[in-house]
């Protein structure tokens, strides 16, 4: 689990950088400003000032979408292998061959 966690930081913080770059470079806001406007849409808020030119704004709706996909991203790192776990506590190996426990079954392998 720790290795899903530690790999959901790194995009995270990845995604979280490239933000703060878009909106330093396409709105010219500042670099406190382009990276509280990164974090918020990447936490699902919206931003936090008006994107006034057109790059900005195709931008933002990229990014939104992008931040939607690094949510389910983060999401599937961190709780697979807990999935997992639980499925194997549970005795439900999804890639084991289904066994019989009847008799007759073994003998006639057409059943």
């Amino acid at each position: 689990m720790a290795r899903g966690v530690s790999m959901a930081v790194v995009l995270v913080l990845g995604s979280l950088g490239l933000g703060t770059l878009g909106y330093h470079s396409l709105e010219h806001l500042s670099w406190l400003d382009a990276e509280l406007n990164a974090a918020m849409i990447l936490g699902g808020m919206g931003p936090v000032n008006p994107i006034a030119t057109v790059g900005g704004k195709v931008f933002a709706s990229a990014y939104a979408l992008f931040a939607g996909l690094v949510f389910l991203s983060c999401a599937a790192l961190v709780f697979t292998p807990l999935a997992k776990r639980t499925l194997h506590r549970l005795h439900l190996d999804i890639h084991a061959e289904p066994t019989s426990h009847h008799a007759a079954d073994r003998h006639n392998p057409q059943l």
